[in-house]
């Protein structure tokens, strides 16, 4: 299977949002996902987060940004039928070497615990899962309502 993996830029929006829309248990916010809320994203990190293409359409994608110390990626995916190819670890491998550039020397993500594909993709890079430490949220915004797809 042949793919490049490059930058995302702005106008690769409304393909990466559909591209998100099709991944089963994937978890999108009205504001933060919504193309204003990805194109502040995109300008806080230029050049950071990748999308996989084969072909003429994007097949993967992951938002990466940083806040000086660690490194976070977001919304990692690939479209199911191009899985088991190898796209999802190169666009890991060239979202890190791009933090690594950056002089980031730790990378987190949430994977959610029911997700099973993410979970195993992870354990199999090895990526280790943290159980020393809780994670808490203070919504600051009600209108950035959370949606699972089915």
């Amino acid at each position: 299977m042949n793919y490049d993996v490059r930058t995302m830029e702005e106008n690769d929006y409304d393909e990466v949002y559909n591209l998100w829309t099709t991944i089963h248990g994937f978890a999108m916010r009205s504001v933060d996902d919504s193309r204003a809320g990805v194109k502040r994203f995109l300008d806080r990190n230029p050049g950071l987060s990748v999308v996989a293409v084969s072909g003429d359409k994007i097949v993967g994608s992951i938002l990466v940004g940083h806040d000086g110390r660690h490194g976070s990626f977001y919304h990692v995916c690939v479209k199911e039928e191009y899985r088991k190819h190898g796209i999802g670890k190169a666009m890991v491998t060239e979202a890190m070497h791009r933090l690594k550039d950056e002089g980031i020397n730790k990378i987190q993500l949430v994977a959610f615990s029911g997700n099973q594909v993410g979970n195993s993709f992870w354990h199999a890079e090895g990526w280790s899962e943290r159980e020393d430490y809780n994670t808490y949220d203070f919504v600051l915004n009600d209108e950035n309502i959370i949606a699972f797809n089915k």
